[in-house]
Parts: structure tokens; sequence; C-alpha cells
């Protein structure tokens, strides 16, 4: 009997030490989630950034070039080629209204507007304001929006006819 007393005793011993283990599992999983999570999280944000940062530099190379796709003007072929560019980003015309144009003089870098304003010599100035992210795992940060913005300027070059194109 003594050596049934202590299979009994061992037995008990055991079943409360798997639930140990299954607490401190429960303990240590949350904060490992949240910092695989908060990765994952950051990453994202880092890639869209640097996502929208060559989108508008792909927009400003074309720009100088002075090519138009066809049937449109130079100013919605740059936004086609910033959205082309923009991995689903800047999708439909939600995103087309965050991509802005401006072209710049290059001697008094005041903004122009109009005919010829996008002749060569210029500064063209490509730029993505307002795209928004809310954070898929808020934890501790509270939940607004990251707000991101990218701009990319360069000279206009010359056409090969002289005359830049419609915008």
């Amino acid at each position: 009997m003594c050596s049934q007393g202590r299979k009994v005793a061992r037995t008990q011993a055991r079943a409360g030490r798997r639930g140990n283990a299954i607490l401190e599992s429960a303990l240590a999983l949350g904060p490992l989630f949240m910092i695989l999570f908060a990765s994952i999280d950051y990453s994202v944000a880092l890639l869209m950034k640097n996502t929208l940062q060559s989108a508008v530099r792909e927009g400003v190379r074309y720009a100088v070039t002075g090519q138009t796709m066809a049937g449109t003007g130079q100013d919605a072929s740059i936004k086609a080629v910033v959205q082309d560019n923009a991995l689903g980003f800047l999708n439909g015309t939600a995103g087309a209204s965050l991509i802005s144009i401006t072209y710049y003089n290059p001697t008094t870098l005041q903004a122009i507007s109009g005919v010829n304003s996008n002749a060569a010599g210029n500064i063209c100035q490509v730029q993505v304001t307002g795209f928004s992210w809310v954070w898929m795992a808020p934890y501790a940060r509270d939940a607004t929006p990251l707000q991101f913005s990218a701009t990319s300027s360069d000279i206009v070059e010359p056409t090969s006819s002289g005359i830049p194109p419609t915008r």
C-alpha cells in the first residue's frame, strides 16, 4: 500500500506541473506575438514609404523625358506611371487624387502653371501627400493612422521636337 500512495502522490505532482506548463506558455505567447506583429507592422510601414518614394521617382523620370501615353496629357500619364509603380497602394481615383504635379521656374523657384510650364529647363516635382495607413495591431499605441508623403523632382529635358507635350 505504501507504493500505491507514492504512485498517487507522483501522479498528482505531475498533473500540477502540466498545469504550470500551460500557464507559462500562455503568459509567454502574449508578448511573443506582440513582438512578432509589431515587427510585421513596422516592416509593412517601411515597405509602403519606400514604395511611394520609388513610385514618385519613376513619375519624375517619366516626366522629365517629355513622354505621354496615347490619348492622355502629360499630367495624366505621369499619374498613371506613379500608380503603376505604387504596388496597388494608389489605385483608383482616390489614389490619383493624392498625386500632385508641380512645375517650377528654375531661377525664381516659383510655381508655374499653364501652357509650356513643362518646358525644358523647368523643374518638375511629383508628390504624393495624404496617404494614410491604419496599424494592423495598435497594442499600446493609439489607432491614429500613419500619414505618408513622398516627393521627388528633377529638371525637364528638352524634347526632340523642342515643343513640350500638352499637359
